[in-house]
C-alpha cells in the first residue's frame, strides 16, 4: 500500500508532467532583486506567447503577491484543488502571502512544515498546461529549494541572480556549485543592479562595481545570460505592483526581453 507520501508524489509529478518546463530562479544571498527578476523574466516570457505560473517558495518573505499588485488576495479551494490567481501578464500566481491573515504576519515554521507547504503548492495547485513555470525561492541553499529540487528531479535548471559586487558573487558560487551537486542544470548567470541610469542625464554609473556576475559565470564554466542595469523606474513599479517589463522605454525592459530569449533558446533546444 502506498504511503501518503508516495500519493504526493504522485499528484506533484501528474502537475508537473503538464508543464514543459520548470525553472527555479536563485541567489546567493539576499537583497540582488531575485523577485524582481522572477517577476519579470515570467511577464516577459507571457508577453513572448507563453503560458506561464509563478511559483513564490519564499516563506519567510513572499513579495511575489505585492510585486505583482496580488496584496489581499487569498487562496481558494473549488473542492479538488488550490485555485491560483492570475496575475499581471495572464500570470498563473500562488505565495505565501495568499494565505497569511496580514502582510506583515512572519512565518515561524521548522524544515518539515516549509517543506510540506511547498510540496502542497506542487501537488494540490490547479496549475493546469503550462509552457512555463517559475520558481521564485529564498536566499541561500536551505530546506525550500532542497524540497523542490528533490520534488521536481525533471527540473529543467536554475537562473542564479547576482549583483557585481564581490560579497554577492562569492554567495552566488556556493548557488551554483549547490545545484551542481544536486546534479541541476545551471541555465545562467544574470547580473542585477548592473549600473545605475540616472533618471535626468541618462548617464550609466557603476555604483556596485561592473562585471562580477559575468566573471562568475565563465570562472564556474557557465553561461552568463546578461545584465540588467538599475532604474528609478524599476522601484517604483516594483512597489506599484506593476512590472517593469510593460513599459517599453526603460533599457532594462531591453536587457530583460534578451534574457527571456536566451532562456527559452536554451531550455527549448
Amino acid at each position: 500500500m502506498k504511503t501518503q507520501l508516495e500519493e504526493q508524489q504522485k499528484r506533484i509529478n501528474e502537475r508537473m508532467g503538464k508543464i514543459r518546463h520548470k525553472i527555479m530562479v536563485m541567489s546567493g544571498k539576499g537583497g540582488v532583486g531575485k523577485t524582481t527578476v522572477s517577476v519579470n523574466l515570467s511577464c516577459a516570457l507571457s508577453l513572448m506567447g507563453k503560458k506561464v505560473g509563478l511559483l513564490d517558495i519564499d516563506l519567510h518573505g513572499p513579495n511575489v503577491a505585492k510585486m505583482l499588485g496580488l496584496e489581499g488576495k487569498k487562496l481558494l479551494s473549488n473542492g479538488k484543488e488550490i485555485e491560483p490567481f492570475e496575475g499581471a501578464c495572464g500570470l498563473k500566481v500562488i505565495s505565501m502571502a495568499m494565505i497569511l491573515e496580514r502582510s506583515d504576519e512572519p512565518v515561524i515554521w521548522r524544515g518539515p512544515l516549509k517543506t510540506a507547504a511547498i510540496r502542497q503548492f506542487l501537488g494540490d495547485v490547479g496549475w493546469g498546461e503550462l509552457d512555463y513555470l517559475i520558481i521564485d525561492s529564498p536566499p541561500g541553499t536551505g530546506d525550500e529549494l532542497l524540497s523542490i529540487c528533490q520534488s521536481i528531479p525533471e527540473m529543467d535548471g536554475v537562473v542564479i541572480v547576482s549583483t557585481p559586487q564581490e560579497v554577492a558573487t562569492l554567495d552566488s558560487t556556493k548557488a551554483i556549485t549547490f545545484a551542481k551537486k544536486l546534479n541541476v542544470p545551471v541555465i545562467g548567470v544574470i547580473e542585477n543592479m548592473s549600473g545605475f541610469i540616472c533618471p535626468h542625464c541618462k548617464k550609466e554609473v557603476s555604483i556596485f562595481g561592473a562585471g562580477g556576475g559575468e566573471k562568475i559565470a565563465y570562472n564556474m564554466g557557465v553561461p552568463f545570460l546578461g545584465r540588467i542595469p538599475l532604474e528609478i523606474e524599476i522601484v517604483n513599479s516594483g512597489d506599484s505592483g506593476k512590472p517593469f517589463i510593460v513599459f517599453k522605454d526603460l533599457a532594462a525592459t531591453t536587457y530583460m526581453n534578451e534574457i527571456a530569449k536566451k532562456i527559452i533558446e536554451g531550455v527549448e533546444n
